[in-house]
């Protein structure tokens, strides 16, 4: 007979959190986004973004300024596991994708897909081991290029690794593709054959930039042989002040 295959759900989160401050970088907020991302009670939560380390505003900021990586302080006690890919690497510090689990991260690693000195980019792979889960959850964080032709180029080592990852084990793709013309958005669903927590029936993926009056459709949710997938609208407050960028919410059963 058979063996049933067990069934699970998972919520995941994705948010560029734009190194801790609001648009143009007028206030550092970090601790409020702390807050906020905490009452979304994700399992998952895909950072791009995200601070290393900074001295040069650390000393700026001191009273609001966190005493370790922000990813550490946006983890804290709510998820026990994390990983930090650092992509960007400059005097004052460093910055990248993070992936914050409160599964355990049993691997991880950064790749590097930056095509030049100026825009640093990475996709941050991890392993997750579920209770529930019959096979280890596979997650990607992604930041892509703003140029469109760099873009191209990072969706094919993008497939090129997601090529590696064996067919029976779920996927989720997530974070900040920059694809506001949706070429990318095509080839991930026809040439990769993912699918968009967002555009299920034939729609398109969200509007998450500007975050306060969202037009461009830049940060998506992806995912591989799911039997659902329910999409979380989220308010305008308080998330319009908290990043340049709107965060998504999913719950994805597989």
């Amino acid at each position: 007979m058979m063996e049933k295959k067990k069934h699970f759900s998972i919520k995941v989160m994705t948010v560029n959190t734009h190194k801790g401050f609001t648009a143009f970088n007028r206030r550092f907020i970090l601790p409020e986004l702390r807050n906020a991302v905490r009452t979304l009670s994700a399992d998952v939560v895909f950072l791009q973004e995200v601070l290393g380390e900074h001295h040069a505003w650390s000393k700026r900021h001191t009273e609001r300024w966190p005493h370790r990586p922000q990813y550490e302080f946006l983890a804290d006690s709510i998820w026990h596991s994390f990983a930090y890919g650092r992509n960007a690497v400059y005097p004052e510090g460093h910055h990248g994708n993070a992936v914050l689990s409160k599964y355990p991260i049993s691997s991880w690693k950064n790749n590097d897909i930056s095509l030049n000195g100026i825009e640093r980019r990475g996709l941050l792979h991890c392993v997750l081991d579920l209770p529930a889960a019959d096979h280890a959850v596979h997650t990607v964080c992604v930041h892509l290029s703003l140029r469109e032709n760099h873009r191209q180029r990072q969706l094919r080592m993008l497939k090129d690794l997601v090529a590696e990852i064996p067919a029976h084990n779920p996927l989720i793709v997530a974070g900040d593709f920059n694809d506001w013309l949706l070429k990318g958005h095509r080839f991930l669903e026809d040439e990769m054959g993912l699918s968009e927590a967002f555009s299920h029936a034939g729609s398109k993926p969200a509007r998450t930039f500007p975050a306060n009056l969202p037009v461009l459709r830049l940060d998506r949710i992806y995912f591989r042989s799911a039997r659902s997938v329910t999409p979380v609208v989220l308010p305008n407050r308080p998330w319009s002040h908290l990043s340049d960028h709107k965060p998504l919410l999913a719950e994805i059963n597989f």
